[in-house]
Parts: C-alpha cells; structure tokens; sequence
C-alpha cells in the first residue's frame, strides 16, 4: 500500500483540488483510492460527529464514505484555551484512523492542513511528524504569490530527503510561465526537487457568486436581484476620470466595480458596460436613474458601509481564500491538474507500477 500526503510550505495553496484531481486520476489507471485529512481546521458536524468541511468535500468527490472522526481524526480549534484542553495523544489517533482507512485500499491519499511545516504542531500533527509516523512520500503543491517560494521548497527537501517525490506549481499566471519553465524547474531539478507539472492560473476557480459577495463584506443587495447568481472574478476600484475609467473598464469584463455612492458618473459607466456587479461604498444608496438602470440591464447593486480602499481589500482577501464549492469549478479545476500533473513521474516516484 503507498501513501501520499498532498501539503504546501503556505496555505491555500489548492491541496484540496490537488486531492480531488489525483485520487480520480489514479482511480482511472486501476488504483483503489482512499483518502483521509488528519488535522481538519474547518469543523462541521454531520450526524452529531464533527469533521473537516474541505475533507468531506473531498472524499464525496471521491466517492468514499467514512465517518466524519474517523476521516478527520484531529480537529484544530482556533481558540488557544479549547487547543490546551485538547488532550490524548493526537498522532496516535492519526494513525490509528489511517490503519483503519487504509484497509482495502492500494493506495492513501492525505491531505494536508494549512502551512505543511507549521499547522498542527502544538497537537504534534504537523506535515512533517504525520509524514514520518505514517511512513509517507509528499507532494507539495505551491501556489504562485509573486513568485514561487523555492527557499521554503528546499527547507522542506531538506527536512523530507528522499520522501519529497516532487512539486506541483499552482495558480502560476502566464506572465511567470516562461520564468518558472526556464529558470526555476532546472534550478529545482539540480538541488534533487523534481517539478511535477505547472498549474496555469485560471480566473473561474477564484470566482464568486454575487450573491455571496454582498454577504461576505457585510453589504447588502440593493437592486438587480434577479441575477445574483452572476460570477465575479476580480474587481476594479473606480476612482479616476471618466475617460481614463472606461478604457481601464473594457479590459476587465468580470470584475465587479467597487466605487463611491456618490460617483454617479463612474456607476453609469459600469452599468452600461455591462460589469456583473456594482459595489458602492459608504452606506450611500443609488440614486433612481442607477436603481432603474440597473434593474433593466440585470446588474446587481450592492451598497457596503466602509470606504472604498477598505472594501477593496476586503474583496482581496474573499477572492485569494475562495474555495471550491461549485461541481463547475471543481471539473475545471481537476481537469486542470490532470492535465499539467506528469502522473507517469509521479507515480514511478511513489513506486506505483
């Protein structure tokens, strides 16, 4: 039986995409694929057990069915008193539950927890004591955030030896492709780090839903409820001149335009040029010709009480931690992976005929 744990050297980095993607990829060559995530940071009860909400996304993906406690044995808690009052020996559980995972399975995929190096560690479960008691190799997926982290990736070689079967870059946009093709996978490759496959960035899997955009900064819908379904993907901060807006504005199409309530001018723009949603900010309301306009083109208003810096950066931090949630995105995404993934490589890497 061979065992992979699936962890990145920062968080949300896609580990749980890179679950999904791989588990169905194996499944397609023959492999019996089970899955387990020993420490979970996002607690949901189902059946009076408590889980990992990206766990249980996971295995229904998968198609696997095991008890919330079992396939989630560990669950950090964010509050330091409940984390000291967490008792019993948690590695041992990990283990115990991946014996019992583990039966009927050829092969164990594990997902990993936020920073491999770091999450976990108070309760002794961090990706490198889980990798050494559960005797795994790993695979680290890292994301692109101005560039790709190689000093953490040979902190990690150092620390994992021969246990590193190789990188997957993610997110990785096509500005930084020829860089990361020329430069960083030879570099990779002579210090013993193997590049698995390089991820394209793709808009669609950081993309929300209107509706949840108004709710997660605190606003509120206003007009054009009817498509609040509507993706966006980006946003644009409209704070300039008219002209020089609307030539900025065409090249963005599904971003959501977040301006002042009282820059009726730039809203007007916005709304005839189509843009999936319009977020105003300072608690100030459209005026009618906005509300009506926007009723009959379908674009949502949203109007949010902060300034419109701070709800920008705000609209940062929702679109960088969007999860997959919706079946669309997680095909798309898997279909990605699959695709960039050299699963050949890395399957002779974990000795997998």
């Amino acid at each position: 039986m061979v065992g992979i744990y699936i962890g990145s050297t920062a968080a949300r980095a896609g580990k749980n995409l890179v679950c999904m993607a791989l588990g169905l990829a194996l499944r397609q060559t023959g492999r019996n694929v089970g899955f387990m995530k020993p420490p979970g940071t996002l607690p949901r009860t189902v059946d009076e057990q408590t889980g990992d909400e990206d766990a249980l996304l996971v295995q229904e993906v998968l198609g696997l069915s095991a008890p919330p406690e079992v396939l989630t044995p560990v669950i950090m808690p964010g509050n330091i008193r409940a984390a000291a009052l967490s008792g019993g020996n948690a590695l041992e559980r990990v283990a115990s539950a991946y014996g019992a995972l583990s039966r009927g399975h050829d092969t164990m995929l594990v997902g990993g927890a936020g920073a491999f190096l770091t999450t976990g560690k108070a309760r002794g479960v961090d990706g490198p004591s889980v990798v050494r008691r559960l005797d795994l190799k790993v695979l680290l997926v890292e994301r692109y955030a101005h560039g790709i982290d190689y000093d953490a990736i040979l902190y990690a070689k150092e620390l994992l030896g021969d246990a590193l079967a190789g990188v997957l870059c993610n997110d990785v946009p096509e500005s930084y492709l020829r860089d990361a093709e020329e430069v960083l996978v030879p570099f990779l490759a002579e210090r013993g780090v193997p590049v698995l496959g390089i991820v394209p960035n793709d808009p669609l899997l950081n993309a929300i839903k209107v509706s949840e955009l108004a709710h997660r900064p605190g606003g509120r819908m206003v007009s054009g409820t009817a498509r609040a379904s509507r993706i966006v993907d980006g946003f644009l901060i409209g704070t300039m001149q008219v002209e020089n807006f609307m030539a900025h504005f065409r090249r963005h199409a599904n971003c959501a335009t977040i301006v002042g309530g009282d820059r009726t001018d730039l809203q007007l723009v916005a709304l005839e040029g189509q843009c999936p949603c319009l977020v105003l900010t300072g608690n100030i309301p459209p005026d009618e010709i906005i509300r009506a306009r926007s009723e009959a083109l379908g674009v949502p208003v949203i109007v949010v009480r902060e300034d419109t810096y701070a709800v920008a950066r705000k609209m940062e931090e929702i679109l960088n931690s969007q999860k997959l949630r919706e079946l669309v995105k997680i095909r798309r995404g898997a279909d990605l992976v699959a695709h960039a993934l050299d699963l050949a490589r890395l399957t002779a890497q974990l000795g997998i005929q």
